[in-house]
């Protein structure tokens, strides 16, 4: 069974947030972004730090050598990808750190909400019964860690939680537990960015039968299509993908680009059935909170050819139990495993391995 940690409360967090809002003490933030922008709307900091610039201002505040912020500073890390990453840079010096976690849960102030994270700690409360049948069906052990580590992640803002992850974004994707078969696999690229994803996959599958790219930002798939230039038979499709036939506003941020409302782009989605009328052996799926939808319109895929599935499940607050309870509805013949490449809040993917003969 799946278990929530009672978590004591974190009075070093609660004495530095109290310190940063009341005391005359230096104060920084550690990165660039919406989050530093809504902590400096309400408090009046020094400066930023920010390691990975030639910028001299942000904000209209200087931006600070690390080396140069005074021992009795204080500062606050709003790096969520990699906060370990930035924990270490800071323990070299002896001014006083806390992650952007730690500060949105005890700060107490309407700063923006962690990313991915909006409703998700309410979701986990009043649907528990629906994240541990997710848990029960985990296949590993390394599956159910993972999992249990995150929820509670989720549901405590502890960074601690996160302490056995790696970024190994590299290794996205591809488990030994897939099985790929260097020949004959059809992969279909959901939400391909600049290719990469699909480089890799002919990396070990270099005698594959066909690749079906779906990349709806127009920059991204001149990418794509030049990294892949050398690569065979693999039909590019400039679309996003959902369950229906539409156009939609599509705001571009590199490869975190999603469908929203107050996008600057326009662009076109569609249904795999609809498009798609041969095997694909593989799909992986990464479409920045689209996935629910997107599976809908795969329908007919899954049901005919049983692919094995690699989706993105950490964009949406109830994608963690949806997901799988869609893909489930249409085939219940699948393993679940989960794997974690980051040790922030990102990426974060379900598999769904066909049962073989020694499951059913």
């Amino acid at each position: 069974m799946l278990k929530i940690n009672s978590t004591p409360e974190n009075n070093k967090a609660k004495e530095f947030c109290k310190a940063f809002l009341e005391s005359k003490r230096p104060k920084y933030i550690f990165g660039r972004n919406d989050w530093a922008k809504s902590v400096t709307n309400i408090i009046d900091v020094d400066g930023f730090i920010d390691e990975f610039t030639h910028d001299k201002e942000y904000l209209d505040k200087p931006i600070v050598p690390i080396e140069d912020i005074p021992n009795n500073a204080m500062v606050v890390s709003i790096v969520q990808g990699k906060p370990f990453v930035a924990e270490k840079s800071m323990r070299r010096f002896q001014f006083d750190s806390l992650d952007y976690y730690a500060f949105f849960k005890y700060s107490n102030l309407p700063i923006k909400q962690v990313m991915f994270w909006e409703g998700m700690t309410e979701d986990i409360k009043i649907n528990f019964s629906k994240y541990n049948w997710i848990y029960t069906l985990l296949k590993d052990k390394t599956s159910k860690n993972q999992f249990f580590n995150i929820i509670n992640f989720r549901i405590s803002y502890d960074l601690d939680y996160m302490r056995g992850f790696k970024n190994i974004e590299d290794k996205q994707y591809f488990e030994d537990f897939l099985q790929l078969n260097p020949n004959g696999e059809s992969f279909a690229d959901i939400g391909a960015f600049d290719g990469y994803t699909t480089k890799e996959f002919i990396k070990r599958c270099p005698n594959y039968k066909k690749v079906f790219l779906f990349e709806p930002e127009e920059k991204n798939m001149e990418t794509a299509k030049n990294e892949l230039m050398s690569a065979y038979n693999i039909q590019f499709f400039k679309l996003g993908l959902s369950d229906k036939k539409e156009t939609l506003r599509f705001d571009v941020s590199g490869s975190s680009s999603k469908i929203s409302e107050n996008g600057a782009l326009t662009i076109h989605v569609d249904k795999l059935d609809d498009l798609i009328n041969e095997e694909v052996t593989f799909i992986k799926m990464d479409i920045e909170g689209y996935e629910q939808r997107a599976i809908k319109g795969a329908k007919k895929i899954i049901q005919k050819y049983h692919p094995r599935l690699a989706i993105s499940v950490y964009h949406k607050k109830d994608d963690f139990w949806k997901i799988p309870k869609l893909i489930l509805n249409i085939r219940n013949d699948y393993n679940i495993y989960l794997r974690h490449y980051t040790e922030g809040i990102s990426e974060t993917i379900m598999f769904f391995i066909p049962y073989t003969k020694t499951d059913t």
